[in-house]
């Protein structure tokens, strides 16, 4: 084998010579739903949290109660939201059989190889 370099990063699977091919938007892509899920988990983690604050804080009024209770609910129905559209994005890969590219986001190869 000629010198071929040895992949050092999660890049190296599609690049050439440290230079982005095509092959890098299906990687790019799994990185964005990575990102996408850590935020939107953390942004409804700080949200409940800051629902509990502002009840225990409410003193018993009805209106901080209750606007305590919107956020709690809104951030639940968001966060149930992001994560059926995820299931509902397994599923199908399940029923067609390419589980293993659309959800593969341990074996980045696959993205660049192709898909069973």
């Amino acid at each position: 084998m000629p010198n071929t370099p040895t992949p050092t990063g999660p890049w190296d699977p599609c690049s050439v010579n440290g230079v982005a091919t095509l092959n890098c938007i299906p990687l790019a892509y799994s990185f964005l739903i990575k990102a996408a899920l850590v935020f939107a988990g953390t942004v409804a983690l700080f949200l409940i949290i800051w629902a509990g604050i502002n009840m225990i804080n409410s003193g018993g009024d009805a209106k901080k109660v209750e606007g305590a209770k919107r956020i709690m609910t809104y951030t639940l129905i968001g966060l149930t939201i992001v994560l059926l559209s995820f299931a509902i994005l397994y599923f199908i890969g399940y029923i067609t059989g390419s589980t293993s590219c659309i959800t593969g986001f341990a074996d980045m190869k696959k993205f660049v190889t192709g898909c069973e």
